[in-house]
């Protein structure tokens, strides 16, 4: 068990699964009390519960729809009532609704913007508020390197990633003086139940274009969001960290 973040605490939006399960997951083994915020609160709990017996620090699941204001502020208030602190933030939450310009309709334009950067805001903001106020505090936001290079059929989660490198660099300019810190991490192609549904021979094509020739794993996503989220990155703020084996480099 690591003692890299003990005595800190955590939220992970989208937490119950993935990426975020797996960020979660590495804040708890270096010593963090974390909550998984999931828009299923039922997969919430029990994400939290099964991590639970993995590691010594608390972890608990809370229901949450990152696109409501009042539930992003209830759940920053839960995790603060649970563990009497919040010094981590990390906006994780994600959905895609792949199509050509085309064919994507507004509603699905909407639905991805909604979730991954007005989600991002409200977290960004809710979460400074009780930082700001305790002087200390780390925001890491989930970018793509679809925001940096644009992905066919995916105008909506491009832009939405984009956006979060924007709003990234904005918010850390505003609350670098009040000790809070807020970065951005771009994976790349990172082997999740989302990409291993990709056919096989499109999944090798992108591995192909990667220059150490493989997809990365959740846990390798993770690692790099405990390094911004600890002190071990704690002059680093307003940074994009990308993720991705050299990709688009």
């Amino acid at each position: 068990m690591g003692v890299l973040m003990h005595g800190k605490s955590a939220v992970v939006t989208g937490g119950a699964q993935g990426i975020g399960l797996a960020i979660g997951k590495a804040l708890a083994q270096q010593g963090a009390n974390v909550a998984l915020v999931d828009v299923d609160p039922r997969r919430a709990a029990e994400a939290a519960e099964q991590l639970s017996t993995e590691v010594s620090s608390q972890v608990v699941g809370l229901g949450c729809d990152v696109t409501d204001e009042e539930a992003v502020r209830a759940a920053v208030g839960g995790a603060v009532a649970e563990f009497g602190r919040l010094d981590v933030w990390v906006n994780n939450a994600g959905i895609t609704r792949d199509a050509s310009l085309r064919k994507m309709g507004v509603a699905d334009f909407e639905a991805v913007m909604n979730v991954h950067l007005k989600g991002s805001w409200l977290g960004v903001r809710a979460a400074a508020d009780v930082m700001r106020e305790a002087g200390s505090g780390s925001i890491v936001n989930m970018s793509s390197l679809s925001g940096k290079s644009g992905n066919p059929g995916q105008s909506n989660y491009s832009a939405a990633k984009a956006g979060i490198v924007g709003l990234t660099k904005s918010a850390a300019k505003e609350l670098a003086r009040r000790g809070v810190r807020v970065n951005a991490v771009q994976p790349g192609l990172i082997r999740t139940a989302m990409t291993e549904a990709m056919p096989p021979e499109v999944f090798a094509a992108r591995e192909a274009d990667i220059p150490m020739k493989r997809a990365g794993t959740t846990d390798e996503v993770a690692q790099a969001v405990l390094f911004l989220a600890s002190d071990m990155s704690s002059y680093i703020t307003g940074a994009v960290l990308e993720v991705g084996g050299g990709r688009y480099m």
